[in-house]
């Protein structure tokens, strides 16, 4: 089969592959038909993460038809599925919590130690990204096996179209999550650090579910219409001062709720992020954090802080102390999709999110190495490419 294997810091290549197997019982053969490129993709592609293999298998947001079937998988061959990017038994102690993305079932016993050093535990199975996550070939391919498919797959109704539903793999529970973890009452104000697809999925979730204001914060011009489209107040950090605008637009109070939607290579030059970005090409520390900094700094006395946005390794200025002061709590971490699948899917069907929005290009799979450059290199013309195998 065709498939999107890394190859080391921006080389990515469509070559021929072997075709997946079924190995377990629970598992099932995925033909893909549509395959997007996740902007946690390009921490791969920037080689930002560690633990990748030449020859991997890229890409964790996919969907597609079922061809094959092991004997204890409830899925059916010609059935249509999105297959959520965290791969989880369905049967442990963390997933009988619905707390899906904390399975350690998904995660084969050699590959545990790696993030045991880092994190102190070991960390959920996800396709396609990287051997401290399991070392699963990913769905930016033809094909693709998936663990666990009694669990994880949820089946989409004949007659709807790819781009609708596709999203439900990743970026749209995770947009939803972020919104959630922010705790919005009603009448809430809720900013959010970047209008990546993440940072709209949570504008667009946040208004569901009751902000009042949503302030969304970037500097890329299309990003930043398009969060106005939900009825988001803007931000241009490189036109405005955020933090100042923030206080003027709040009456010197700040934000009820914040969300970062950036993670650990932010953009802009600022004193911070540059002192990062310094340590991180000097290998004297990893993630760039400005954002996270900006939020806690922002977010007004007793409120809510929640961190969609991905960061691997050590942080330093972390503002502790304003976040002690400011008596602030703090919710994060991978996104538990299983969870929100059935309620997502049926607010798509009744058409009260937008997901369609989102996508700027479709391209064959062939084309993949071309959409990862103009997704690094043209971030306000490219909001979201999605892959079609097949494709002419």
């Amino acid at each position: 089969m065709r498939a999107l294997t890394w190859h080391g810091k921006h080389d990515v290549r469509v070559e021929t592959v072997d075709d997946p197997e079924i190995i377990n019982s629970r598992d099932a053969i995925i033909k893909i038909t549509s395959t997007a490129i996740c902007g946690s993709d390009l921490h791969l592609y920037d080689a930002y993460i560690p633990t990748l293999k030449a020859g991997d298998i890229l890409g964790h947001e996919f969907m597609g038809e079922v061809v094959e079937v092991g004997a204890n998988s409830t899925l059916k061959k010609g059935q249509r599925v999105v297959v959520p990017f965290t791969i989880s038994c369905g049967s442990c102690y963390h997933c009988g919590k619905h707390q899906y993305s904390a399975c350690p079932n998904g995660l084969p016993a050699d590959n545990q130690d790696i993030a045991m050093e880092l994190y102190g535990t070991e960390m959920s199975g996800l396709f396609g990204y990287s051997h401290m996550t399991g070392g699963y070939a990913g769905g930016q391919a033809e094909y693709v096996r998936v663990p666990f498919s009694d669990v994880g797959p949820i089946v989409i109704p004949d007659g709807v179209p790819d781009d609708k539903v596709l999203f439900l793999s990743d970026i749209l529970p995770t947009g939803w999550q972020a919104a959630e973890y922010a705790q919005i009452e009603p009448g809430d104000t809720v900013a959010v650090w970047g209008c990546g697809p993440v940072g709209l999925f949570a504008v667009q979730s946040a208004f569901l579910m009751g902000a009042e204001r949503v302030i969304a914060i970037d500097h890329f011009p299309h990003r930043l219409e398009l969060a106005k489209r939900f009825g988001a107040e803007t931000i241009n950090f490189e036109e405005s001062a955020t933090y100042e605008a923030l206080m003027e637009m709040t009456g010197g109070i700040g934000p009820d709720a914040v969300i970062d939607a950036v993670g650990l290579e932010a953009h802009g030059l600022f004193v911070d992020n540059v002192i990062d970005q310094i340590k991180a090409s000097t290998f004297l520390g990893t993630d760039r954090p400005h954002s996270i900094r900006q939020a806690i700094i922002a977010c007004r006395k007793g409120g809510r802080v929640s961190m969609p946005a991905v960061y691997g390794g050590f942080v330093d200025k972390f503002p502790l102390g304003a976040f002690m002061e400011k008596g602030l709590t703090l919710k994060t971490g991978q996104t538990h999709v299983q969870h929100y699948l059935p309620g997502l899917l049926n607010a798509i069907l009744e058409d009260k999110i937008d997901t369609e929005f989102l996508i700027s290009h479709r391209m064959p799979l062939e084309d993949a190495a071309k959409g990862y450059k103009m997704f690094h290199d043209q971030q306000n013309e490219t909001t979201k490419i999605v892959l079609k195998p097949g494709m002419a």
